[in-house]
């Protein structure tokens, strides 16, 4: 068991961390406080590699692997969770499907353009009455001339408003309930009407829509095989699970990282507020969970790597890297005390951003769930039912 990254994965985590240090992390408090979604920034990115990292350079990615991914989302999202997450959803939730479900055409036709950064993709999936019930949608798409006649609306929608590429689930068979009547699309943004935008506690960098569609499109959209959609919805989620634990992590570690100047600064009753024992104590409890949140997201990166059953891995990432990213920006604003509640410093944002965590790409009671169907043996039977 090696713990120490390749060369080739440190070049990346330094080239990322670089990067935010000069053109994301003086800029992320102003994005928040406007609600600024930093569209340059992506370009940025995309001419280092860094919005197809783990995309085969064939499809015009960096050809590197899914840990040096995790390391990217860890980096991006401890400079600015807002960025982290709209470079997660592109790549984790339609890049990757696309490369692991689509056909030989599907993947030359989708991909490169994505891995290249010229398109940014979205995951269209949840609706009103459809969140973690993610069988239950309504959206609907019917046989018509040759094509599929896909109409609905989706809710929650990261990045909808300059998406390219969507990555839309839509019910295919009316007549089954639950699971198996879903199908998954490849759809442009001319297939899609944005028709809000979510005013958010955190991550406002980022953009979250409602979206309508009611669009012809070609037989060729079809994504995978017909209602084997949900399938494709779940190992999407298995994977990009990991990436948000990824951002969590990342998170965590910028709120330690100014908690603990803070503290070697700050002075009271004569001394650094860090000679008292009660800081002391909540840092190493915050510096210990960050370095056991980061081992269960390599572990469960490691795995996906390896084509190895990662579904319980990652969900167990991004329980722990969740729950523990909102204890310790808490505990960071606790540390900074009154400072800490203002917007004077960042620690507040990184708490208003943390909590998202614990929602998207599953909520911390849905991974619990999983996790516990995974160690009673019952999640091939959950998914056999549909």
């Amino acid at each position: 068991m090696d713990f120490e990254l390749s060369a080739e994965q440190k070049e990346i985590q330094a080239l990322t961390r670089d990067f935010v240090r000069g053109e994301i992390e003086p800029h992320a408090g102003e994005w928040d406080r406007e609600h600024h979604f930093p569209r340059d920034v992506f370009a940025k990115l995309a001419e280092l590699g860094l919005m197809g990292v783990c995309v085969p350079e064939e499809y015009g990615g960096a050809g590197a692997d899914f840990l040096s991914y995790m390391l990217v989302l860890e980096e991006l999202s401890r400079g600015d969770a807002g960025v982290g997450v709209t470079v997660a959803v592109h790549t984790s939730a339609v890049t990757l499907p696309l490369l692991r479900f689509g056909t030989d055409e599907q993947r030359a036709r989708f991909v490169p353009p994505l891995a290249r950064g010229e398109l940014i993709g979205a995951f269209a999936l949840t609706e009103a009455e459809a969140g973690s019930d993610a069988g239950s949608l309504r959206t609907s798409a019917t046989r018509e001339d040759g094509g599929w006649r896909i109409s609905g609306a989706k809710q929650f929608i990261s990045t909808a408003e300059y998406a390219g590429t969507f990555l839309l689930f839509a019910r295919t068979d009316p007549d089954t309930p639950g699971a198996r009547g879903v199908s998954a699309f490849v759809l442009d943004a001319e297939h899609v009407r944005v028709t809000g935008r979510e005013e958010k506690l955190g991550l406002n960098s980022s953009t979250t829509n409602s979206i309508a569609v009611d669009a012809l499109v070609d037989a060729d959209r079809l994504l995978h095989q017909e209602g084997k959609g949900f399938h494709v919805a779940m190992a999407t989620l298995d994977g990009g699970r990991i990436g948000i634990a990824a951002q969590a992590v990342g998170i965590a570690q910028a709120a330690y990282d100014v908690a603990r100047e803070y503290a070697k600064e700050r002075h009271a009753f004569g001394q650094p507020i860090g000679r008292f024992q009660a800081i002391q104590h909540k840092l190493a409890d915050m510096s210990t969970e960050i370095d056991a949140a980061r081992l269960l997201v390599h572990r469960a990166a490691w795995l996906k790597e390896n084509d190895l059953p990662h579904t319980e891995a990652g969900a167990k990432a991004k329980l722990f890297a969740s729950e523990m990213a909102r204890r310790q920006t808490g505990e960071a604003i606790q540390i900074l005390g009154g400072y800490g509640y203002t917007k004077e410093f960042p620690v507040e944002r990184y708490y208003r951003d943390a909590k998202i965590t614990e929602i998207y790409e599953g909520t911390s009671e849905i991974q619990r769930l999983v996790i516990a169907r995974s160690i009673l043996g019952l999640q091939e039977r959950a998914l056999a039912q549909g």
